[in-house]
């Protein structure tokens, strides 16, 4: 159901280069890119995820109460995930760890805004 999301940044070169590597740990790469924005997904016509300078040029700021969360096969994949966010600057949001059905962790990206990692054990 789900064709892309889009997160707004204020630092295109910066939040790519964020994607590129931590997305590369869910097999996912670059699609499409242009001067305003980036697309990332598994394959073409796959749910995907895009950052973009905001159309109105208005700076990007962060949703209260929005988040994305990524899908991974398992608990080492959400932990490699999270531990690459943070090596690449992200900040901690809540550790790997069981939130009722679900294996998940929390960070936020380079502009603020806040993701998660997660699978069904």
């Amino acid at each position: 159901m789900i064709g892309y999301v889009t997160l707004g940044t204020n630092d295109l070169e910066r939040a790519g280069q964020f994607y590129d590597e931590l997305l590369a740990e869910l097999g996912a790469k670059r699609l499409m890119a242009t001067k305003r924005f980036i697309n990332w997904a598994n394959a073409s016509g796959t749910p995907a995820l895009s950052v973009m300078k905001p159309f109105d040029k208005n700076p990007a700021t962060v949703g209260n109460g929005v988040m994305m969360a990524l899908s991974a096969e398992n608990k080492e994949k959400v932990d490699a995930v999270h531990e690459k966010a943070l090596a690449l600057g992200g900040q901690d949001e809540g550790v790997p760890g069981l939130r009722g059905p679900l294996y998940a962790a929390y960070f936020r990206d380079l502009d603020g805004n806040k993701l998660n990692v997660f699978c069904i054990p």
